[in-house]
């Protein structure tokens, strides 16, 4: 089995209008963290195919394991607002908790949201397309296959 992955990097001056939105909402859900062990904000907005931006937010908890990433944050909180309405895109963005500056680095979902991520894909039979910031760039992946190629289903 060969299996190519492709995920374009672009600058935040190069992204659509409706990709610069996503983002935008994303960076304004790292304000909604909870995240006082890792200080680690992170912030995601999901875009349905109905034009809705649903904003979620990592959620951190003294025991660790009842804690919430961001993705999965938003990703549940569109479901339940939205049931049956399909995931187009899915943006994400994070910084240090009381600063201001967005990561060096793009921020990419753990295993467990990509797992979640793929279950959207397997549902609705459409792909959705994952735009991880940093402060100056995105890397856009097409699937949630580009991040989890071998996903379990």
């Amino acid at each position: 089995m060969n299996k190519r992955i492709t995920i374009t990097e672009v600058t935040i001056e190069e992204l659509f209008e409706e990709d610069a939105l996503l983002i935008n909402k994303a960076r304004e859900a790292t304000e909604l963290s909870y995240s006082p062990y890792s200080n680690f904000a992170v912030g995601a907005a999901v875009l349905l195919e109905n034009g809705e931006i649903v904003k979620g937010a990592n959620q951190e908890n003294a025991s660790y394991p009842v804690g919430i990433c961001a993705e999965r944050s938003a990703l549940a909180t569109a479901q339940n607002l939205y049931p049956n309405i399909p995931v187009l895109a899915l943006a994400l963005a994070a910084r240090k908790t009381g600063e201001q500056t967005y990561t060096n680095d793009v921020v990419t979902p753990c295993g467990m949201c990509r797992q979640f991520i793929a279950e959207q894909e397997q549902r609705y039979q459409r792909q959705v397309r994952i735009l991880m910031s940093s402060s100056t760039k995105v890397a856009i992946a097409n699937s949630v296959e580009e991040l989890l190629p071998m996903a379990f289903n």
